[in-house]
């Protein structure tokens, strides 16, 4: 792990801190409300139907794995490098007796055995801490079985260059597209680097790995906004602000 990487580390370490602290909502969130965006079900559903095995690359807060689950999933491992956020994912899911169980470890890399997941699930926030997004893909083919699929939803590249003034659409003038990195400088891991994988590199990295492109969509709604108020006119409509990608890895 090099020295970006550890830096970011201990960034996400301190902001999965409220996955503990505020564990009984999350809890409630898993128990009764939390699911999947409608066109994640929709693009998953055929997979879903088959009960998968399935591995959460970088699975945060784990929400999604019980929805995961509760849509189908036969089990979930969830692998993240924050042991407070696996910590607590692991409790929430303990308590709620759902078969999923979670790994501390660096993305790629991830200690599981190879051709042992039907699906790999990942995105939200997740390929923008890649500092490798060549072996990230490779790690994916590694995990999948022959046939396996997998299935990213995740904030559009362009997204780091949309301000959230509400009057209108603006590109803030310190981003570029074609930027290597930038440093976080919102929630929740302020002061971390990103780096900006654009459309191009993400699928070529895919195709390289031996994955067969199925689905790529391009939404205007944002996966996340802040719990603030904000509306920034960047996601009324205009814009790019998420994507869904599945791909599968051939079994011929």
């Amino acid at each position: 792990m090099d020295k970006l990487v550890r830096a970011n580390r201990v960034a996400w370490e301190q902001a999965s801190t409220f996955h503990i602290e505020q564990h009984d909502e999350l809890l409630e969130e898993a128990r009764s409300s939390w699911q999947l965006f409608p066109r994640e079900e929709e693009l998953l559903a055929p997979l879903l139907a088959n009960q998968p095995r399935v591995v959460h690359f970088q699975s945060g807060h784990g929400l999604d794995d019980i929805a995961l689950v509760k849509a189908g999933a036969q089990s979930v491992v969830g692998v993240d490098y924050s042991a407070n956020a696996a910590g607590a994912a692991q409790r929430r899911a303990v308590e709620l007796g759902k078969p999923c169980r979670y790994v501390v470890a660096e993305v790629p890399g991830v200690p599981v055995k190879d051709a042992s997941a039907d699906l790999v699930y990942t995105g939200k926030g997740a390929l923008i801490w890649m500092r490798d997004i060549n072996a990230w893909a490779q790690d994916v083919a590694r995990v999948l079985r022959p046939g396996g699929h997998l299935f990213v939803y995740e904030a559009h590249p362009a997204v780091p260059l949309w301000t959230w003034d509400e009057d209108e659409p603006r590109i803030r003038p310190d981003r570029s597209y074609f930027a290597e990195s930038h440093i976080n400088d919102t929630f929740p891991a302020n002061g971390a680097r990103e780096w900006q994988w654009n459309l191009g590199h993400i699928v070529t990295a895919i195709t390289a790995a031996g994955l067969r492109l199925k689905t790529l969509e391009e939404y205007a709604e944002p996966f996340w906004r802040p719990g603030d108020g904000t509306n920034a006119a960047a996601w009324s409509g205009r814009l790019p602000n998420s994507y869904a990608l599945l791909a599968e890895l051939p079994s011929d």
